[in-house]
């Protein structure tokens, strides 16, 4: 079976598509929908859109997740990834981390994968996030992070939740027990914070 090739060029024109873009930005901003903004933000990249379109629907997503995140910790609220809206806000948060991360902000990285850790009620992504914070409190770099200790080799594209990092070259479990000195650590600032509240 052959798979249909989707003419960039006609879509770009396609006005019935570009009112649908439209129509989506307006809910995007109106709903202040991350999931929203992740769906724009995959036909504007699909389009090619222009660099300034794009980084201004990132900078809408980051900044509304963060905000919602602050929110929630207020009401002391976690994500429920079952809800899609939740989902994209742990999925922003998230992939801040890993850019963070990949910039050698250990401070900043840690503190996000341990409040996504904090914050996530899935008990697989919860352990995967706090592998993620001991892995940059060990002194893991990022390359030596995705190239050593995680398993992206059986990713399910159809999983929601398979942009997180969740399987490693060790089981959680086993992972969790070497880095138990790190666990402590970072159970420690979680406690700080639950008593700062």
């Amino acid at each position: 079976m052959q798979e249909q090739q989707i003419d960039i060029e006609a879509l770009k024109k396609d006005e019935n598509f570009i009112n649908d873009l439209k129509r989506l930005e307006t809910e995007m901003k109106e709903q202040k929908s991350i999931d929203k903004g992740y769906q724009l933000l995959g036909a504007k990249l699909a389009i090619e859109a222009e660099e300034d379109d794009i980084n201004e629907i990132f900078t809408f997503i980051v900044n509304q997740a963060f905000d919602v995140l602050a929110e929630n910790l207020v009401q002391e609220r976690g994500f429920d990834l079952t809800n899609p809206e939740e989902l994209a806000t742990a999925r922003a948060i998230y992939e801040h981390g890993i850019q963070r991360y990949s910039e050698n902000d250990i401070k900043g990285s840690k503190e996000i994968f341990l409040i996504l850790h904090y914050t996530i009620s899935d008990s697989e992504i919860k352990d995967a996030m706090m592998i993620h914070a001991c892995a940059v409190m060990a002194g893991h770099s990022f390359d030596d992070f995705v190239n050593n200790l995680a398993d992206t080799s059986s990713v399910d594209e159809n999983d929601p939740t398979a942009f997180f990092i969740q399987t490693f070259v060790q089981p959680n479990d086993i992972l969790l027990t070497m880095f138990a000195k790190y666990v402590k650590l970072g159970e420690a600032e979680l406690r700080k914070f639950e008593e700062s509240k």
